[in-house]
């Protein structure tokens, strides 16, 4: 309720045009209505102002009055910046393209206005980002660069294995509970995790043998003597006061053992959850298996991975196709 209030306050500074109000109007149903955090509700205010404004510039300052043609201008400033504000990537435009349609469909069904001037205009397509994954042997070695000998480097070792066996995101793996790891085997299957995704959404996901045995090594040999340091807390990685590990941690324990495996790249949990879906798409997997697996509610999302495997399906297209070379 209280990130519904703050957002509603942020919504309403608009002014006190009737193209200002109409705008307040739109963020405070977003808020209020919509439930949207006061983040995103800030997000929009800041792009619908930049459109206010482009408007009042062209001396339009009445919803009824907007045109199709006004909509594609400012979706051209956008990404030349002639209205004197910064230049768009391209994802940053098609984001305040999207609030804009938003607004105006808004208010041609509240009647604010007879039509829809921004039905037809479409944000920018953003290009496909390839997942940046590792190799196999890149993920071994850093798997191996973490030692063990200590309670610590058990957790990091447990929580390093955890993330590329199953994919999960690094929220979902410190927000995991003890109670959230099946150590025992269901059906003499591998061990299942459960884990929590975007939108509340659970999925069960096996653990392989490697992170099994790390897993339950971290919580019979280490766990116990971390978590008595703290509150008796039922989170599964721990950070060394006995609480819960957090995502910032989590970081750093994988930037500190890639450091040390001499990777010569960036790579961050979500490599790992990159990693994961590549490897598992490389070894045939199915890509709507893997979509359940990575909890993408669109296998769309998914199929991207798939675009990593193009140098591979070229090379056996090219050596197993009858017809392929002349």
């Amino acid at each position: 309720m209280a990130g519904s209030v703050q957002a509603a306050t942020t919504a309403g500074d608009q002014g006190t045009t009737a193209l200002g109000r109409a705008i307040s109007d739109y963020l405070q149903h977003m808020a209020v209505e919509r439930g949207l955090a006061a983040n995103t509700v800030a997000a929009y205010r800041r792009d619908l102002k930049r459109y206010q404004h482009f408007l009042e510039q062209r001396s339009v300052d009445d919803p009824a009055k907007i045109s199709r043609h006004d909509v594609t201008a400012f979706a051209q400033v956008l990404s030349d910046g002639s209205d004197g504000a910064s230049a768009l990537s391209v994802r940053s435009a098609a984001r305040t393209i999207v609030a804009v349609r938003g607004l105006h469909k808004f208010w041609s069904l509240e009647g604010i206005s007879a039509t829809d001037p921004a039905t037809d205009v479409h944000p920018p397509m953003p290009g496909k980002r390839l997942p940046k994954a590792i190799s196999v042997g890149e993920v071994t070695r850093i798997l191996e660069a973490v030692s063990t000998e200590t309670p610590t480097g058990q957790r990091d070792r447990a929580l390093l294995e955890f993330l590329y066996s199953t994919g999960a995101r690094i929220s979902e793996a410190v927000g995991l509970d003890v109670d959230d790891v099946s150590v025992e085997t269901i059906d003499e299957g591998p061990v299942v995790v459960r884990l929590l995704g975007k939108g509340s959404k659970e999925r069960l996901v096996p653990l392989g043998s490697y992170a099994a045995k790390a897993v339950d090594d971290y919580l019979v040999r280490a766990r116990p003597g971390i978590v008595a340091k703290g509150r008796g807390t039922p989170a599964l990685f721990l950070n060394a006061r006995g609480g819960r590990l957090s995502r910032q941690s989590a970081w750093t324990i994988l930037k500190t053992a890639a450091e040390k495996a001499a990777i010569g790249r960036d790579v961050s949990p979500h490599t790992l959850r990159h990693s994961f879906a590549t490897h598992l798409l490389e070894g045939g997997a199915d890509v709507r298996v893997v979509q359940e697996l990575l909890g993408h509610a669109s296998v769309t999302t998914t199929q991207v991975y798939t675009l990593v495997n193009a140098d591979t399906l070229r090379e056996v297209y090219a050596a197993a196709h009858p017809r392929a070379l002349g």
